[in-house]
C-alpha cells in the first residue's frame, strides 16, 4: 500500500530555504503535497508558488507593493499567516527570516502540527515558550539547520544519558585567516562572500561574525535538552562534517555530506525518511583534509556572548537576537562597520531590562526595545562615539 503524501506548509516559501523546499516537493510529488504557503512581502513570488503547486491557502505578511493583486485564496497580514500555519498538515516548514517567524510557528505548534524549523531566531528568541507549547500539544520540533539536522541524525536511536557533548562545526566564514587589524575595514560585499554556502544576506553576515554559531548553541540547547556547558563549537573549514556527537564511552559519531541544504530539508519534511538521490554523496577520497580548529575568541567573540545570553535565560536570548538583527541590518545598509556588530549587541544585552519569566508580549517588547537601543548605538558610532 502506497503511503499517503505528507501535507506540507511552507513559511517563507520564496526565501532560500523555501525555494529549496519547493524543489524537494516538486522532485518527489509521490511523497509531498504543498497545502499552504506564506511569504513576507514577495507577492509575485508567492503567486508563482501558488500557480506551480496549486496551493489552496496562502498569505503575505506585509505586501511590498499593494498594487500587485494577491493570488487566488491568499490573504494579507500576520493573522492570515498564522491561519495558514495552523492548517491541517503533517509538517510546517519554518523558513521565514528572523523574529517574524515566531507567531506563525506558535500557531502551528498550538494546532499540534510538527514544525521543521530552519529559522534559528524562533528558538533563540523564545525557546522556553516554544518548547512548552510543543510539549502541551505533542507537536515535535524537527531541525532543518544543517548542523542541528546532523546532530539529530547522530542522536537517532541513542540513549540521551550516553551523550557527553554536542559538537557544532563552523566553516569560519570568509575572515578566518584575515589579519585581525584589518577586520574593521571589511566591506559588505566581502562579508557576503561565503566560501561554502549560498545563503541570504543576514545569515551570511552572521556566519562571518560567527554569531550564527552562538545562535545555534542556544537552538541546540532547546532542541536536544542539553546543558550549555556540553555544547561546543569547532571550526571545520571544508564544511564536510556538519556536526558530531561525543559519547561517554569516548566514541564520536559525525554526519558527513556535501554542503547542500536540500538533504536536511528533505529529511525533515519526510520525518526522517531518506529519499533517494537528494544530493550527490561526499567523495571522501577527494574531500579536503578534515581539519578542525578551536574558536579564537578575539576574532570571534560572538559565540561566547550568545552562550552568556543563553545561560542568563529569560528574555536575554531575545535581546541578543533582536540586537543582532538590527546591528546586521545597519551594517548591510552601510551605517556601521563590521567590527561594530558584536559590540553593539553586547552593549544592548548589558543594558537590557530583563523580566524573570517573560511572556510572549514581554518578548515582543524586549525585541522592540533592543532594536531601538541598537539604533541609538548606531547613531553614536556614526557620530564617532564608538560601539
Amino acid at each position: 500500500m502506497t503511503p499517503a503524501r505528507r501535507r506540507v506548509v511552507l513559511l517563507g516559501a520564496t526565501g532560500s530555504i523555501g525555494r529549496q523546499a519547493c524543489d524537494i516537493v516538486a522532485r518527489y510529488p509521490e511523497h509531498f503535497e504543498l497545502v499552504g504557503a506564506v511569504v513576507g512581502s514577495d507577492v509575485r513570488g508567492l503567486t508563482e508558488v501558488v500557480e506551480r503547486f496549486r496551493v489552496p491557502r496562502s498569505a503575505v505578511v506585509a505586501p511590498r507593493d499593494a498594487s500587485i493583486p494577491l493570488p487566488p485564496g491568499a490573504r494579507a497580514g500576520l493573522d492570515a499567516a498564522c491561519d495558514v500555519a495552523a492548517l491541517d498538515a503533517d509538517v510546517v516548514c519554518v523558513g521565514i527570516a528572523g523574529a517574524a517567524a515566531l507567531r506563525p510557528t506558535l500557531a502551528a505548534l498550538d494546532h499540534g502540527t510538527d514544525v521543521a524549523i530552519a529559522t534559528k531566531e524562533v528558538l533563540v528568541m523564545a525557546g522556553e515558550l516554544v518548547t512548552a507549547r510543543a510539549r502541551a500539544t505533542g507537536a515535535r520540533l524537527i531541525p532543518v539547520d544543517s548542523e542541528h539536522s546532523a546532530l539529530w541524525q547522530c542522536l537517532r536511536g541513542e540513549d540521551p544519558r550516553s551523550v557527553s557533548r554536542l559538537l557544532l562545526t563552523a566553516s569560519g566564514g570568509p575572515f578566518r585567516e584575515r589579519p585581525l587589524e584589518s577586520l574593521a575595514r571589511v566591506t559588505v560585499d566581502e562579508a557576503l562572500h561565503h566560501p561554502n554556502w549560498s545563503m541570504g544576506p543576514k545569515i551570511t553576515v552572521d556566519s562571518a561574525t560567527m554569531m550564527n554559531k552562538g545562535l545555534e548553541i542556544i537552538e541546540a540547547h532547546f532542541l536536544f535538552d542539553i546543558a550549555y556547558a556540553r555544547i561546543e563549537v569547532v571550526i571545520h573549514p571544508p564544511s564536510i562534517v556538519h556536526s558530531a556527537v561525543e559519547f561517554v564511552d569516548g566514541a564520536t559519531i559525525a554526519q558527513v555530506g556535501m554542503p547542500d541544504m536540500r538533504v536536511p530539508i528533505a529529511l525533515a519534511l519526510a520525518d526522517g525518511v531518506r529519499l533517494p538521490g537528494v544530493c550527490a554523496p561526499a567523495d571522501l577520497t577527494q574531500a579536503s583534509p578534515l581539519v578542525f580548529e578551536p574558536v579564537d575568541p578575539r576574532r570571534f567573540p560572538a559565540p561566547a556572548l550568545a552562550r552568556q545570553a543563553g545561560e542568563m535565560g529569560g528574555g536575554a536570548p531575545a535581546v541578543l537576537n533582536a540586537a543582532n538583527e538590527a546591528a546586521v541590518a545597519a551594517f548591510l545598509a552601510g551605517r556601521c562597520g563590521f567590527t561594530d556588530i558584536v559590540p553593539l549587541v553586547a552593549e544592548t544585552l548589558e543594558a537590557a531590562p530583563l523580566p524573570d519569566s517573560p511572556s510572549l508580549d514581554d518578548l515582543v517588547e524586549l525585541d522592540t526595545w533592543a532594536r531601538r537601543s541598537v539604533e541609538q548605538g548606531v547613531v553614536a558610532v556614526a557620530a564617532g562615539g564608538g560601539a
